[in-house]
């Protein structure tokens, strides 16, 4: 039966990280002679020790069992490039502040691609008060609908979902600047930056 990891990737993961045998031994509570079964393809690690080596390797669960690393170059997530998933199904949105991989109700979910708006999907942004006003001129119908409308900023993700014969409008309460996206269950995700704010005298 095939293993549920690889001496090799184990190996490699371990060397990227400049680690000793030793050291990936006593990061995981085993001996090095253990470490070195696994490298060697003679053994494999305790399925309970797959949690702990992941994070001595620096890597998800997933990554290591498949071994597929994803490089990223800002771990920190940075939310304006973050990608929003819609079920197809049910209508259910997943927010990630990277690529990954999600299903609903069976179905692979991809990454809503951002476009800009045409006539049909025009996204208008006001600044009122201490909030942005966002409207559509859109239809709102059972078979046709802006599903949701998000505020995407540098420190925070507010979404608000819609319904059909909802008014295509949203109010958030101002803060850094960012992006406004609108998803239209027919054409996907559409997105404007916010409009510069005017200090107030």
């Amino acid at each position: 039966m095939a293993g549920y990891l690889t001496a090799d990737t184990i190996k490699t993961l371990r060397e990227g990280r400049k680690l000793t045998q030793r050291a990936l031994a006593e990061a995981v509570g085993v001996t090095d002679k253990a470490v070195s079964k696994w490298e060697s393809g003679r053994g494999l690690p305790d399925i309970s020790l797959v949690e702990p080596l992941a994070a001595a390797l620096g890597v998800s669960v997933a990554e290591l069992l498949t071994g597929d690393v994803r490089q990223n170059a800002n771990r920190a997530g940075n939310l304006l490039r973050s990608h929003f998933y819609v079920c197809p199904v049910c209508g259910n949105v997943l927010h990630a502040l990277g690529e990954g991989s999600y299903s609903c109700c069976g179905v692979a979910l991809a990454p809503a691609e951002a476009e800009e708006p045409d006539e049909g999907h025009a996204l208008v942004v006001e600044s009122i008060e201490d909030e942005w006003y966002v409207t559509l001129d859109h239809p709102m119908r059972k078979d046709h609908y802006i599903s949701f409308i998000a505020y995407v900023a540098t420190d925070g993700v507010t979404i608000k979902k819609l319904y059909p014969e909802q008014e295509a409008a949203a109010r958030f309460r101002c803060g850094q600047s960012g992006i406004i996206v609108a998803y239209c269950n027919r054409h996907g995700l559409v997105s404007v930056r916010t409009p510069r704010r005017v200090a107030r005298a």
